[in-house]
């Protein structure tokens, strides 16, 4: 039977600003209270699932979450109708009504973890809401991420689905963006990959001194236990603690993983050595030939893998066996990474070819081609399962740009956020969006 990688982009909320709330996220907090373009952000990131279901890769779409969230307003004291609430925060808490309006759940790789039926004890595709409790204006996206998920994914017989882990520190979980898959092909088990920042309980690990380390140990086990993963086809690996104090917030700043490439650079891990081992042993006795390909910080140095979003790319397999490295833009304006990448794709080895793709809403925001993305491997009875209202087709791409247009602002600053008048466009905007992806009642609101 087929199987396919399906990459689930996130669709651009209304309300994308530049609040420079995620803390450790250099390009987040270097943009603070810049004005933002909502209608851009949304079309560029429209305009790079277009392009790739037009090269033949499989594309589907993840909806955005209703913000300004009047709902976690409440609950922090705020009262009266939804003009008041938003009112009274604008005027005695502006951070809480930025955290509150963030359009952050656009980065679908953080959304969940997801292990493909080839590796789970009962045979089905597994998804875990992440609890992204490292940050406040993440951390109320789950309940609405789970509906989401399972108007997407809602046939038990093929998908399962799992709460986020307890909303603690010591199960911090930021999904696929610390989570990668290597195998032979994507209907063969394979061999998953969690990469966490820190142990919770047990002090042998190191920690980084300047920035969180967002994702832990125990919260990636816990994952594998939910999936009902084996020992045999799990591999854990903690992330360089000084990397993450140079702004590398996630482990898909620093590497990417596809089929049996990891594209790595060389201070992304500790012990890197034995991590190559265990994955080139477990991927052998699976059928595999595991391929790592080492970035040197010669070539490329972790400033500027940062700030060029390098590793925060698409990894993607093309029918001849060889890899394209879907970029950002920025990568192409950075002189050493530009140099690494002319040279990587002269060479024989997998990564054949570099597309550049200008995303510099959601990269001023922090997050590129990789952050957009939730990556789905599926056999062709579960891809026919899946809700196919949020399969891109030429048509759906032709709909939603027009809804874009009809519903998005072309300019949105921190002062804007405290204008009623946006939670009624965004209600409105989702309210027609439900039914154009076909999914149900997934948001809370109910239009007068």
């Amino acid at each position: 039977m087929n199987a396919y990688e399906v990459n689930f982009d996130g669709l651009v909320g209304p309300t994308h600003n530049y609040g420079g709330l995620s803390y450790g996220n250099v390009a987040s907090q270097s943009n603070s209270q810049a004005v933002s373009n909502p209608k851009e952000a949304a079309l560029q990131g429209l305009g790079k699932m277009k392009a790739l279901m037009e090269m033949g890769f499989k594309q589907g779409v993840f909806a955005p979450q209703e913000r300004q969230d009047v709902a976690a307003l409440r609950s922090l004291g705020f009262s009266g109708s939804d003009a008041d609430v938003i009112a009274q925060a604008a005027k005695e808490a502006m951070p809480l009504l930025a955290a509150c309006s963030s359009a952050s759940s656009m980065w679908t790789a953080n959304s969940c973890t997801v292990s493909p039926s080839a590796d789970t004890a009962d045979g089905r595709v597994h998804f875990t809401a992440a609890n992204l409790n490292c940050k406040f204006h993440r951390s109320i996206e789950h309940p609405t991420t789970s509906r989401v998920l399972g108007a997407m994914f809602a046939n038990d017989k093929f998908f399962a689905h799992h709460a986020a882990l307890p909303a603690v520190g010591q199960f911090g979980d930021e999904g696929a963006a610390n989570h990668t898959r290597f195998c032979k092909g994507y209907g063969d088990a394979g061999v998953e990959f969690f990469v966490f920042g820190r142990s919770a309980f047990d002090a042998r690990f190191p920690s980084p001194q300047r920035y969180p380390a967002r994702q832990t140990l125990e919260a990636c086990q816990a994952v594998a236990r939910l999936h009902g993963l084996g020992a045999e086809g799990v591999v854990y690996a903690q992330q360089n603690p000084a990397v993450i104090d140079q702004g590398v917030f996630h482990n898909d700043v620093i590497s990417v993983g596809n089929g049996e490439v990891l594209f790595y650079h060389e201070d992304a891990f500790l012990e890197t050595d034995k991590v190559l081992a265990e994955l080139d042993g477990k991927l052998g006795r699976r059928g595999g030939r595991f391929q790592a390909v080492r970035v040197p910080r010669s070539a490329v140095g972790v400033e500027d893998a940062v700030r060029s979003y390098l590793f925060n790319s698409q990894l993607l397999s093309r029918d001849d066996g060889s890899m394209l490295l879907i970029v950002p833009e920025e990568c192409r304006g950075n002189a050493n990474v530009w140099n690494y990448l002319n040279e990587l794709t002269s060479g024989q080895g997998p990564i054949r070819e570099v597309k550049v793709f200008d995303l510099k809403q959601s990269m001023q925001n922090g997050g590129g081609p990789a952050c957009l993305r939730l990556r789905v491997a599926l056999k062709e009875s579960e891809l026919a399962a899946v809700n196919p209202g949020v399969i891109m087709t030429p048509a759906l791409y032709a709909t939603l740009t027009a809804w874009v247009e009809k519903h998005y602002r072309d300019r949105l600053s921190e002062s804007d956020l405290a204008d009623p008048q946006l939670l009624v466009e965004c209600r409105t905007a989702l309210d027609e969006l439900t039914q154009i992806l076909k999914l149900g009642a997934v948001y809370p609101f109910q239009l007068n």
